[in-house]
């Protein structure tokens, strides 16, 4: 049996994004605007301040942590100056029945 190699990160590798507010220091992918991948590494997880007031500690046995309010908005920066691209940059349509709708109006 042999081993696909994994070549998902060949068209778009993870670049390094610093949080504004700890300096957190994590590993981020936007495929598109509405897709992002992070990976955290231990040090980012006893950084981010928002991470650590999740009690018990967030994780696979724990509660879940629905993310970091301070990152996102590094994120989101990071993609507005150009230093972290997005694979896909096509905005998907919000919701485009009423785009439909509204045109036949």
């Amino acid at each position: 049996m042999s081993v696909r190699p994994d070549n998902r990160l060949d068209d778009g590798p993870m670049h390094q994004v610093t949080c504004a507010a700890c300096s957190a220091l994590v590993q981020v992918r936007k495929s598109s605007f509405e897709q992002t991948s992070i990976q955290w590494s231990d040090d980012a997880l006893d950084t981010c301040v928002e991470r650590r007031a999740a009690s018990p500690r967030p994780g696979p046995n724990g509660e879940t942590f629905s993310g970091c309010q301070s990152l996102r908005e590094s994120i989101r920066g990071a993609v507005e100056h150009g230093d972290l691209p997005v694979q896909d940059d096509t905005p998907t349509p919000v919701n485009p029945e009423a785009d439909t709708e509204a045109s036949h109006a």
